[in-house]
């Protein structure tokens, strides 16, 4: 009897250690079929490394070529090629927005992935890695960054914007491209053509892909409390070349045009993404990250979708794209939809508020940073004329772009170079996914020590 409760004991120690040992034992129950991705440039060239997976690709494109997603379906090749790239990196792939091979990297994406949804999707899903970093880190890496010894009174009587583009100065770089941009979308090439509007927005694109959004976004996004404020704002894209038209188009028409090109589809997914209004989290943004949104509003700078503040009043906050609902037929429900993401976007509007407030998404519900609220629309006003000559020297003026640390309950942290006042959300989130995976969490597994000591420890008592 006692020998064979030992053999069964024996089974199950060897059984054990099998299960132990399995691959699928060191997978939790969270990331079982994830797989993280790689950019769609490396993607091809492991994928044209296999022969199988290179061939499939091939034959996929052509699948693609001329034909609806219900024709390509149908047919058995084309079904067989999908079905082994959806395991391969090349169709989880993703791209970095400003990256070397950028347009490169979206054309490999786009090749798989246009034709696999059933007709024109409202939403398309961004080719764009997900963005991790906050407004908090914007705050840390600005050097002209001082709002906790601001003077009140001082930062409430400063033009935020003016003194945005004189920081700009102060750096070689940010000086250099938005120099090139203003001569370049202030050049006059005939009376009937006052600009090259091509070269003005490839300009503009330069600037906003290649300068640090430490000085962008506060060009961009600068806090206003009067109309001359909010006028510079509004210049900041110099709209009269890269915005304004002489009449505007049909937004589902300037829609169709953007997704013709490549670059100008996928920011416009990028910011579907991540400024689609949320009524899930407390900020109305996917995740709670202005960040996020912010950032895929300016990618969005320099393309046919061009947005910008329609008019220069500092107490609202409404941007559009250059188009209108006009014409739309039995699209007009569609239309004005579509333009609601953008003139009636709560997640738009409370980023752009929170970063001229300087502050971030603090999810306490005892002293929250930001109250959201809902901006009226207001009536255009007449423009103010536009001083671009800024002089590089900062002055009296102090750059405030962040609320006073009394009312953000913040204590401060004071260093020689920068303070900063600031709150951080931070989790992290596996990419393509929207599972959070908590530090220390998950299952866990009985190590193989454990189960020896627990064997051996039965073996014994059932010996004596």
């Amino acid at each position: 009897m006692i020998l064979a409760n030992v053999f069964c004991l024996l089974f199950f120690l060897d059984e054990t250690l099998r299960s132990l040992a399995s691959p699928s034992s060191l997978q939790g129950p969270e990331l079982h079929g994830w797989r993280p991705p790689v950019d769609c440039v490396r993607a091809n060239e492991l994928c044209a490394a296999e022969s199988n997976c290179s061939s499939r690709y091939r034959t996929l494109r052509q699948c693609l070529a001329g034909r609806d997603r219900n024709t390509m379906l149908a047919n058995k090749e084309c079904q067989a090629a999908l079905e082994v790239l959806q395991e391969s990196p090349l169709y989880d792939c993703r791209c970095k927005r400003g990256m070397k091979k950028e347009l490169q990297c979206l054309q490999i994406y786009w090749s798989i992935h246009l034709g696999l949804t059933d007709g024109e999707e409202f939403y398309e899903a961004s080719p764009y890695e997900p963005v991790t970093s906050h407004l908090s880190d914007i705050f840390r890496l600005a050097s002209i960054f001082s709002g906790t010894g601001a003077d009140p009174a001082v930062s409430a009587k400063s033009n935020h914007c003016l003194d945005a583009a004189k920081a700009c100065n102060l750096n070689d770089n940010c000086k250099k491209l938005r120099s090139s941009y203003i001569s370049i979308c202030n050049r006059e090439i005939s009376p009937a053509e006052r600009c090259n509007r091509r070269k003005c927005h490839k300009a503009l694109r330069q600037f906003f892909d290649r300068v640090p959004s430490e000085y962008t976004y506060r060009m961009l996004f600068c806090s206003c409390q009067d109309q001359a404020c909010a006028e510079r704002r509004r210049q900041t894209i110099l709209p009269s070349c890269s915005y304004e038209d002489k009449e505007k188009p049909n937004c589902l028409d300037l829609r169709g045009v953007c997704r013709t090109d490549h670059l100008c589809r996928s920011r416009l997914a990028d910011f579907h993404a991540n400024c689609r209004a949320s009524y899930q989290t407390l900020t109305s943004c996917p995740a709670d990250n202005y960040q996020a949104c912010l950032g895929s509003y300016a990618g969005m700078i320099g393309f046919d979708m061009t947005p910008n503040y329609v008019d220069s009043s500092p107490t609202g906050i409404v941007v559009s794209p250059w188009c209108s609902c006009r014409g739309s037929g039995n699209m007009e429900e569609e239309c004005e939809k579509f333009l609601r993401d953008f003139t009636e976007n709560p997640c738009l509007r409370n980023a752009i508020q929170a970063f001229g407030n300087g502050t971030d998404v603090n999810l306490s519900p005892k002293s929250p940073s930001f109250q959201a609220t809902q901006a009226p629309r207001v009536e255009k006003t007449p423009s103010l004329p536009d001083d671009l000559s800024d002089s590089t020297s900062l002055g009296t003026s102090v750059i405030t772009t962040c609320t006073s640390v009394q009312e953000q309950g913040l204590k401060a942290n004071n260093s020689k170079e920068l303070s900063m006042c600031f709150t951080e959300l931070t989790t992290n989130i596996i990419p393509g996914s929207n599972k959070v995976i908590r530090p220390n969490s998950g299952p866990r597994r009985a190590t193989p020590s454990a189960a020896l000591t627990a064997v051996s420890f039965l073996m014994l008592k059932l010996a004596l």
